[in-house]
């Protein structure tokens, strides 16, 4: 009976415990179930399908504002390039005028006088030397009574075969042979106004219609033409107007006089006030003039509280050049950012 008894409460027992077990199924379960995803109100996302593509963050912005900056900077840059092909392709045009690209190395032969400026600041910062080394003047610009005529240009000693070089960029004018006179020669037109002519050369390297940079080689030195022996005659023109090379350049020192050189018309030319604003001529010459004279007024009353500039020769140093132009050391250094210790070179600029 008592063993009876026993088993009916094992029975009950284990009966029980599966019960419990039944019981807690389901709660494990719930606990290893994904929790319902719950669904986020799209309003007020310009783009609900990926709230990363939307162009209103601040780093896309940024983004947006530094590519357009950039591409301002190469449309400006390109703008410059243009301007830059421009001027050389068509050097000075607004000066000469578009039947001016004549066979004369005074490109208004035959006709009658053209206008001139009363006076035009011709810039030299990009001058290159014509020749290599050490230049020798030979021959200076000036009245031959020997030959009983004016010598229009310099004449630089070199070797025959020696390179000749463009002095600024430009485009070549003129390649030719005369026979009498410059023999091989080239003529060279610069944004700046100038003209430059290199003659009596041995063969000449540029073609006609070249566009060539400062210091490119255009042909090789010789003796060709009317010429007692080998050297380049070297010209500086303005509008057909010789003017004295040695007035621009320091042939000693290789670097031009200044970096603007002032040139003046002769007597007896028509001139007009040139205006750099509209690069044209005005109708009224006497208003014209008087108005030109009244900005060249005020540019040289501001001029005179700019920097004035001292080209560098060989053998100077800067206790030679503070006494020639009578400062002191300290205040070109100061001037122009150099230890007193720098090395000077020929050509150099400095201001004081």
């Amino acid at each position: 009976m008592a063993s009876n008894r026993n088993s009916i409460v094992a029975f009950v027992g284990l009966v029980f415990v599966a019960c419990v077990q039944l019981a807690a199924t389901p709660a494990s379960q719930a606990k290893t179930t994904s929790p319902p995803i719950k669904r986020v109100s799209t309003k007020g996302l310009k783009n609900p399908l990926d709230s990363l593509s939307n162009t209103g963050l601040l780093s896309d912005g940024y983004n947006i504002v530094t590519a357009r900056d950039a591409e301002t900077r190469i449309s400006n840059t390109e703008i410059e390039r243009a301007l830059k092909r421009e001027s050389l392709e068509y050097p000075a045009i607004d000066l000469y005028g578009e039947d001016s690209w004549t066979d004369w190395v005074n490109p208004f032969a035959g006709k009658s006088s053209p206008r001139i400026p009363t006076t035009y600041d011709i810039d030299c910062t990009g001058f290159v030397m014509p020749l290599e080394g050490d230049v020798r003047v030979t021959s200076n610009y000036g009245y031959r009574r020997r030959y009983r005529r004016l010598h229009k240009g310099i004449d630089l000693a070199l070797k025959s075969g020696d390179d000749v070089r463009a002095a600024f960029d430009g485009k070549v004018r003129i390649r030719n042979f005369e026979r009498g006179g410059y023999g091989n020669y080239i003529v060279i037109r610069h944004p700046n106004g100038l003209e430059t002519v290199y003659a009596h050369m041995s063969r000449c390297i540029a073609q006609e219609g070249q566009i060539v940079k400062a210091g490119e080689v255009i042909g090789k030195g010789g003796s060709t033409g009317r010429s007692t022996g080998p050297h380049l005659h070297f010209e500086t023109r303005f509008l057909g107007i010789d003017i004295n090379p040695a007035k621009i350049i320091d042939f000693a020192v290789g670097a031009p006089q200044s970096d603007y050189y002032t040139f003046v018309a002769p007597k007896g030319y028509k001139t007009y006030a040139y205006d750099e604003s509209s690069t044209q001529a005005d109708d009224n010459t006497e208003t014209a003039n008087a108005r030109y004279k009244e900005i060249v007024k005020k540019r040289r009353a501001t001029s005179s509280n700019t920097p004035r500039i001292y080209r560098v020769k060989k053998g100077d140093t800067l206790s030679r050049i503070s006494q020639q132009v009578g400062t002191s050391v300290k205040h070109l250094c100061q001037a122009n950012n150099i230890s007193s210790r720098a090395t000077l070179r020929p050509g150099q600029a400095l201001k004081y």
